[in-house]
């Protein structure tokens, strides 16, 4: 993981799209909302009790025939692909996407309208920096049933790749490339969905399509067409006439460019692969590329980006003067010998706090605890994360002296690796959500030669003192 120079972004305001989803034909309002720094992308249903919230995250997707679709605790989201592509492509990191209906609407089956409305919106700096997922070994996923693969290497941007083949003379081969994310509006955002006449035909038959026209898919037509089934799509788009161009495009839609296929195809990949929740720096190469193969990708990256961010032990000059030593620490926290566990305070900002603890031989609770094989008690670590975080919380008041930090909760604590004596312990805390009257919520993480030992969620809130 990188965290890049880059502030993260969110919209300025809220702004609403109307139109009908494709698969249920039902009339859709979709609302984009500014979100909060490290919020990322989540749709909310708010046609349901309880409003319930899907974040877009790849281990949601259940599934992806005729696109990506989202489920948790039963509450589902279809299509969420081209919404996602629009936020990637603009470089927006946190928006809360509203909807009152299972899925957004398809508009023209491109992302383009989704791009007007959130630049109409305005897009806005926000003060945390944006993370970044740096790609420095080849990591691939191939589907063998279909051949479909989908590879990533190193690379200075974001960049991607599609090639398409579909067998058929009337799509033939295709290739589209991006880049970089600047080139997204211009180049791929209008690219729009298509389907063969083969699929429409099914699709029509089980009342799968029934939003779809003629202006939001492109239709590829890959048999001959009878007259029955013309009368059927006449039927269907509500046309007195169809007809065939010479380009093999079913009626009147002009292809915006003559591998308008391929670029919908990775507009899709930079939709399906914003389910990982961060960005990417690397090039991705995409081989017959298709919802399934995309997400389950998506699905590995996800793990990978998780365990690189759970295993990054970030790196700090020990040698210089830290920016808080044992008396000033002592100034602001209530806690002495020999329950005081931090030495140093290394960072600190109104997100996050770096502590520091050298483990000696002579700590007072080695003499009971294992004496012969000391190890150094896991809720002794996880007081220490707290006390570090303790200095974030009490940073946001002018007398600090005249507070107590007290436990609210914890959560998902996991211990990792023995702390030894010899060891120099760093702690990191960040904020999980704003401090707000006095309630502190935070990440923790503590590491000891270069690995992860210790790890927690926390909540404490300052109280003053009698």
């Amino acid at each position: 993981m990188s965290n890049t120079t880059t502030k993260q972004r969110t919209i300025a305001k809220e702004i609403t799209l109307k139109g009908v989803g494709l698969h249920t034909g039902e009339n859709v309002t979709l609302k984009f909302v500014p979100a909060p720094e490290n919020f990322g992308y989540a749709f909310k249903r708010v046609d349901l009790e309880g409003e319930p919230i899907i974040e877009a995250d790849a281990n949601y997707v259940v599934n992806t025939q005729r696109g990506t679709n989202l489920e948790k605790r039963g509450v589902k989201i279809q299509t969420s692909e081209h919404v996602l592509a629009a936020l990637v492509g603009l470089e927006i990191d946190n928006v809360l996407i509203e909807l009152n209906a299972p899925e957004p609407p398809i508009m023209d089956g491109s992302s383009k309208y989704f791009v007007a409305a959130l630049e109409e919106a305005g897009i806005v700096e926000q003060n945390a920096l944006r993370d970044e997922f740096v790609v420095k070994d080849v990591i691939s996923y191939k589907d063998e049933e279909t051949g479909s693969e989908i590879t990533i290497i190193p690379s200075d941007t974001y960049q991607i790749t599609t090639m398409v083949d579909f067998g058929t003379k009337v799509l033939g081969t295709q290739n589209a490339t991006l880049e970089n994310l600047s080139e997204f509006k211009s180049e791929i955002a209008d690219a729009r969905t298509f389907s063969f006449l083969h699929e429409l035909e099914m699709l029509l038959e089980n009342g799968l399509i029934k939003g779809g026209d003629l202006n939001n898919a492109i239709v590829y037509v890959d048999k001959e067409i009878s007259d029955s089934t013309m009368k059927k799509l006449e039927k269907a788009f509500n046309k007195k006439k169809l007809s065939v161009k010479p380009n093999g495009i079913l009626d009147n839609l002009t292809l915006h460019q003559p591998n308008e296929a391929a670029r919908h195809k990775l507009l899709d990949v930079i939709g399906d692969l914003a389910l990982t929740g961060t960005r990417i720096r690397g090039k991705v190469i995409a081989n017959k590329p298709g919802h399934f193969v995309n997400t389950q990708f998506a699905k590995k990256l996800s793990k990978i980006i998780k365990m690189e961010k759970r295993n990054h032990v970030p790196q700090y000059d020990l040698n210089k003067p830290p920016l808080m030593d044992i008396h000033q620490i002592m100034d602001m926290l209530p806690h002495r010998p020999p329950f005081l566990l931090i030495d140093r305070i290394l960072e600190l900002s109104d997100q996050h706090v770096v502590g520091m603890k050298n483990v000696t031989m002579n700590e007072p609770f080695f003499v009971g605890h294992f004496p012969g094989a000391p190890v150094m008690p896991g809720v002794l670590q996880v007081e220490a994360m707290a006390q570090t975080g303790g200095i974030l919380v009490l940073s946001t008041v002018p007398d600090p002296e005249n507070y107590l930090t007290l436990f609210m909760k914890i959560d998902n604590v996991k211990f990792k690796q023995k702390v030894l004596p010899g060891d120099t312990l760093i702690f990191h805390c960040s904020l999980i959500t704003p401090i707000r009257r006095g309630i502190c919520h935070m990440q923790a993480y503590a590491y000891a030669n270069s690995k992860l030992v210790c790890e927690a969620e926390m909540m404490a809130q300052i109280v003053k003192k009698k």
